[in-house]
């Protein structure tokens, strides 16, 4: 057989995705994540024109040939449109790979190292009652791991703070439209007081810890916000609240500034939400200054190269914290189920539930139960997309927000 098939499918059932179908010439059809928050029609078009007539006629089956093919080739290399684009291949192809093969797509990986993927949810509030309230809810629902953010006062919207209420969970969706619906012009403009938030914050844990024990994983979010001596102060203010992890305490890209960090805390540390290849991590890994990898498969160019990179992580004793919001599609959830379900250094998966709408559109075989995944049994990914349901949703323009500082200078969102 043959890839005779590329096409792109840009589609909004509540917010913007991007898949990549690819179909062979006996009609097996693989399913790709291409969705990139705010930019999702710079990697459509990086697909529809300039990857998709290259695949046509290609051997499906050599799908590592193809990763290089798609990485070396172009000579324009990383970066998260090319990565993002890459990904959305490589997961059609193991898709295609497994349904001819008759097999859920983790027997290909190695098979099931564990049962279940243990899972965190997303808790907020804009005071600390409502926050309390969200993790009460996720703990009925039989979370045991539960990612916490709060409003600082004296700020008005930041990230991470949504409406949750006990018992419910929220597709908490950042990337905004215009009031009315119809296409932004300009992303909104959120603003920040880092002195407030390192006096704020600890406490939440403090009464957190007071109300509901030890035992809850207790995760947070410092979304690349505060400089590296800022990150090792707080990561050291937190230290007796014993967080599973700090996530993104600063930006990652200069991987020395993790250094200062791990030298004054040993609270955990996530990092790589932004990062998209291998050697965005090579320094963090090798000298050990994280603990989490939290790339995920859609960003960081599929199943082909998570894979390489989680297995490198192992042999440093770093474990997987594989990105997983809603802007991560069902088709990239899928995908780091089935590598969360068949690695042996998995450590934890985020777990921003779809809405409805968007589980008419895209149709899975994975299931929850009690604070667990698993990515089902069906063949392949485990997910179908429904053309014609996705034809009802035409794709609207969104932007994830900017951050300014209380003086009116950009700060990282």
């Amino acid at each position: 057989m043959t890839i005779e098939r590329a096409d792109v499918i840009c589609t909004s059932p509540g917010r913007n995705f991007v898949t990549l179908k690819i179909v062979t010439s006996d009609g097996v059809v693989g399913w790709g994540d291409a969705t990139l928050n705010g930019r999702e029609l710079a990697v459509a078009s990086y697909l529809a024109d300039h990857v998709a007539s290259t695949l046509i006629g290609g051997d499906e089956d050599r799908i590592e040939d193809t990763w290089q093919y798609l990485y070396r080739g172009p000579y324009w290399r990383r970066g998260p449109v090319t990565m993002a684009a890459i990904a959305a291949v490589d997961m059609a192809l193991w898709d295609i790979k497994a349904k001819k093969l008759g097999v859920p797509l983790y027997q290909l990986l190695g098979g099931a190292s564990r049962d279940g993927i243990r899972v965190y949810g997303h808790a907020s509030g804009a005071d600390y009652a409502a926050l309390k309230d969200a993790v009460s809810g996720y703990l009925e629902e039989g979370y045991t791991a539960v990612r916490v953010q709060a409003g600082v006062p004296g700020l008005g919207q930041i990230y991470g703070v949504a409406g949750n209420k006990p018992g419910t969970r929220y597709d908490y969706e950042p990337a905004h439209r215009a009031p009315d619906g119809s296409p932004a012009t300009r992303p909104t403009e959120e603003s920040w007081d880092t002195p407030a938030y390192l006096a704020f914050m600890p406490e939440i844990f403090g009464h957190l810890r007071e109300d509901f024990g030890s035992g809850l994983r207790i995760l947070h979010d410092g979304h690349h916000r505060m400089s590296p001596i800022e990150a090792a102060r707080f990561a050291k203010d937190v230290e007796p609240h014993r967080l599973f992890w700090l996530e993104d305490c600063t930006p990652g890209e200069d991987q020395s500034a993790l250094r200062l960090v791990r030298s004054h805390s040993t609270t955990p540390l996530a990092v790589g939400e932004v990062f998209n290849s291998v050697y965005d991590y090579q320094t963090l890994i090798t000298e050990r200054l994280i603990d989490y990898v939290r790339s995920s498969v859609t960003h960081a160019g599929g199943i082909t190269a998570m894979k390489k990179l989680l297995d490198f992580a192992a042999i440093y004793g770093v474990k997987s914290g594989m990105h997983g919001p809603t802007d991560v599609s069902p088709v990239g959830m899928a995908a780091a189920l089935h590598l969360d379900l068949a690695i042996h250094n998995f450590g934890i998966q985020e777990y921003m539930p779809h809405n409805e709408t968007t589980l008419e559109v895209f149709q899975t075989s994975y299931t929850f139960d009690r604070g667990f995944l698993h990515p089902g049994d069906a063949t392949g990914l485990g997910v179908e997309l429904d053309e014609k349901s996705a034809a009802h949703f035409d794709y609207t323009k969104a932007y994830l927000p900017v951050n300014r500082l209380m003086d009116g200078t950009v700060h990282d969102w």
